[in-house]
């Protein structure tokens, strides 16, 4: 009984970010008779989309437009018909991009994972300890399962490919950070869930890392090097779009540095520095 009134947590809290998107869009009493795994994934599309285009826009705008020429030079700005066709690519994948995370809050809620409700729950310093475990484990998995899209022929000709047409500066936005074959897209994520198993996470956290993805994927793919140590940022991961041999880490880029497949940006690699 105990159990299943900490499990219980979860669903109130999913049930509540359901309450929150889709309470804005219709009235709640519209929704509340659909299956809760069901709006679980309709409140993840419609938020991840809303985010994707909202933190595309903005992006865009501050370095295409009020900061023309300063962090990116006039012929590495890419054209409206790139930056659309990243968008279609991206939003034709996001339905299945939603289905991630409405897994794993179906197997936190059913007490499949090694989820907690509360920080209060572990203490603040098994918190950021936790944390710090579960970042390393979503690092390890994430670069280890980009590599092997790029080194395992197949995956890379019918999965990654849809990406990496986007190999010049000039063709690179924030809009290509989602611009995935819809599969390739889950894969990299998966590493956040399979943490799940490994490391106590909280669950809020975990749901906010999820789509934090959305903001950081924009940030490494706008072509500007911020040479902000260790952090892998668009600098290097434009290298990886040129090179495709190097850089596949995705938060830091310890795992490149340690495995070999590390390279720097040069000065003129990704236009002005910050």
């Amino acid at each position: 009984m105990m159990e299943d009134n900490y499990l219980q947590l979860f669903v109130d809290e999913t049930t509540l970010y359901n309450r929150i998107v889709l309470g804005n869009l219709l009235p709640w009493s519209w929704w509340s008779p659909l299956p809760h795994f069901f709006q679980t994934w309709l409140r993840n599309y419609i938020a991840g989309s809303i985010l994707y285009l909202i933190s595309g826009l903005l992006w865009c705008f501050y370095i295409y437009y009020l900061k023309r020429h300063v962090y990116i030079p006039k012929d590495a700005i890419p054209s409206r018909k790139a930056m659309v066709l990243q968008i279609y690519v991206a939003m034709k994948a996001m339905p299945w991009y939603s289905a991630l995370p409405s897994v794993s809050e179906y197997m936190v809620e059913n007490g499949w994972t090694n989820c907690y409700s509360r920080i209060g729950d572990v203490s603040w310093i098994a918190y950021l300890v936790y944390l710090f475990i579960y970042l390393v484990l979503v690092e390890f998995g994430i670069y280890w399962m980009h590599r092997e899209l790029h080194d395992i022929k197949p995956l890379y000709k019918y999965l990654h490919a849809t990406h990496h047409i986007y190999n010049k500066q000039n063709t690179l936005s924030p809009f290509a950070g989602l611009a995935f074959h819809p599969l390739d897209g889950i894969l990299q994520a998966v590493p956040h869930v399979i943490a799940l198993f490994l490391v106590p996470t909280h669950f809020t956290t975990h749901i906010g890392l999820l789509f934090l993805e959305a903001i950081w994927t924009a940030n490494i793919h706008d072509c500007i090097n911020g040479k902000l140590w260790p952090v892998m940022g668009a600098g290097y991961h434009t290298i990886h779009h040129t090179t495709y041999r190097h850089n596949y880490g995705h938060y830091t880029i310890w795992m490149d540095w340690m495995h070999g497949t590390l390279r720097d940006p040069t000065d003129d690699a990704c236009g002005k520095e910050m």
